[in-house]
């Protein structure tokens, strides 16, 4: 009995999460004019709750539970505490832009809510089913939420781009799982971890299988060639939208690389390292190049994400526990640049004008220096240049790979980094030396100023002091 207390305490933050989205629904149902204030206050109050749920339980059992469908351990817990307090700052974010848009409705706050409970099972799951099931509850919530914007053509079109692909490349990684499971008979990441260890499995089914399930691990990353839908919906979706999409849903994704790749194929490691340098190095290649051609700032972000998406592979490719904690590092402060990113377009926005060409940003430094600045934080962070957290997480990754002799993937990720400083720099010279074209009035409420300051300002921090962080991820996979 008391294995079952200890068992159901692991999923104490999904419960909460589970209780409060169903609380937050029945507000948003039934108080029609205060609802959506209501769910703001009552999704804040929840994530900062759940952040707090996972910290103080850091401490406690660790181990699977569930019938070995749910793990808790240190890559949860850090992943969870992030996506938690990441959301709470997006949220935050979103706010003023949909009430600016007449967009400001309870329905976003649930869907958020419903979206990070899926993450939380991801990042925890141990099983096929509860991978699946909390990759799907994300995924549908991500669905709704591009299409929330009933009057645009492009939301709606971006929408279902999304679901189409989306739902493709989740029936591959079904697939993937289905022929991982006639192989091996289970599926339970552990047990199918030691039916392969024990090797006398067929490897062609075993490898049929890993293709199918790296395709779909690919496409939730955005990794070439499954990233056709990535620039559509960042450019379509609304800001607030495109914040939530390109922040913690990676940071899930990542955990279910992760979980289905190391932790239960991991014995398959040459034939899957092959299939992801060949992701790697063609994402980091198209991302660099094609981002150079955009003009439009979000899909320039996009072509970015996918550059990113292929560094935070490096260090999976390695397949040693100090590459694993390069990558970890390399997700986290990805999302923290990309919560900054995004929180300046929609700063920068207002009523009638979308801050999304890079043409906007002409002469900020004369109008807004503060926010000029900020942006040109975020932009060398995000080109790895030192001293901010973009270089550091870069050349952790690529050490990883140096040291287990990829020296010529290495050597050309490095060459790509520079090609890819270009579309980041073409920022900070519009910014600084174009003469003024617009307005730049800023009208965000003061705690969204102060939350995007700070968030700039941590990039800038963990670049100057890495270490803990790093320390915390290596002690995840040591």
């Amino acid at each position: 009995m008391m294995s079952e207390v200890v068992n159901m305490s692991f999923a104490i933050p999904e419960l909460f999460l589970l209780t409060m989205a169903c609380i937050i629904l029945l507000v948003v149902a039934f108080f029609k004019q205060s609802g959506a204030k209501l769910a703001y206050i009552l999704s804040q109050i929840t994530m900062v709750t759940a952040a707090l749920l996972v910290y103080f339980a850091i401490a406690g059992d660790e181990g699977l539970a569930f019938s070995d469908s749910y793990i808790k351990d240190g890559l949860s817990n850090i992943l969870k505490i992030a996506i938690f307090l990441i959301n709470t700052a997006v949220l935050m974010y979103s706010t003023s832009y949909l009430k600016a848009r007449d967009l400001f409705k309870g329905e976003y706050y649930v869907l958020a809510v419903f979206a990070t409970l899926g993450m939380s099972v991801m990042v925890s799951a141990h099983h096929f089913l509860t991978l699946y099931l909390g990759l799907e509850l994300m995924s549908l919530c991500l669905y709704a939420m591009v299409a929330m914007h009933r009057d645009s053509k492009t939301a709606t079109e971006a929408a279902m781009k999304y679901f189409i692909l989306g739902a493709l490349a989740s029936g591959m990684l079904l697939y993937g799982m289905s022929i991982i499971y006639g192989a091996t008979g289970s599926l339970a990441l552990s047990t199918i971890a030691s039916a392969i260890q024990v090797g006398d499995l067929n490897n062609t089914v075993l490898s049929f299988g890993l293709v199918f399930i790296v395709i779909g691990v690919a496409f939730k990353l955005g990794a070439v060639p499954f990233h056709m839908w990535l620039p559509d919906v960042y450019e379509g979706a609304p800001t607030a939208m495109t914040l939530f999409i390109a922040t913690t849903p990676k940071l899930a994704a990542f955990a279910m690389m992760i979980r289905l790749l190391v932790e239960g194929l991991g014995e398959l490691q040459p034939y899957w390292q092959d299939m992801l340098i060949m992701l790697a190095v063609l994402s980091i290649t198209l991302g660099n190049v094609v981002a150079i051609a955009q003009t439009n700032l979000k899909r320039m972000l996009a072509y970015s994400t996918i550059s990113h998406v292929g560094f935070i592979l490096l260090g999976v490719i390695s397949g040693t526990g100090s590459g694993y904690a390069g990558s970890l590092f390399y997700a986290l402060t990805y999302t923290l640049m990309t919560l900054a990113a995004f929180g300046i377009i929609i700063l920068m926005s207002r009523r009638g004008f979308e801050a999304e060409e890079i043409d906007d940003y002409k002469g900020l430094s004369k109008k807004q220096p503060w926010y000029a600045l900020m942006t040109l934080i975020v932009m060398f962070s995000m080109a790895g240049i030192p001293p901010l957290v973009g270089f550091y997480a870069k050349l952790a990754v690529i050490k990883s790979i140096v040291d287990v002799g990829l020296l010529s993937v290495a050597v050309w990720v490095v060459l790509m980094s520079v090609i890819g400083a270009f579309y980041y720099l073409r920022v900070i010279k519009v910014m600084y030396f174009d003469s003024v074209t617009e307005e730049h009035e800023v009208d965000a409420p003061p705690d969204m100023q102060l939350m995007v300051s700070t968030n700039t300002i941590a990039i800038l921090a963990l670049g100057i002091f890495p270490g803990s962080l790093m320390a915390l991820c290596i002690s995840v996979f040591l």
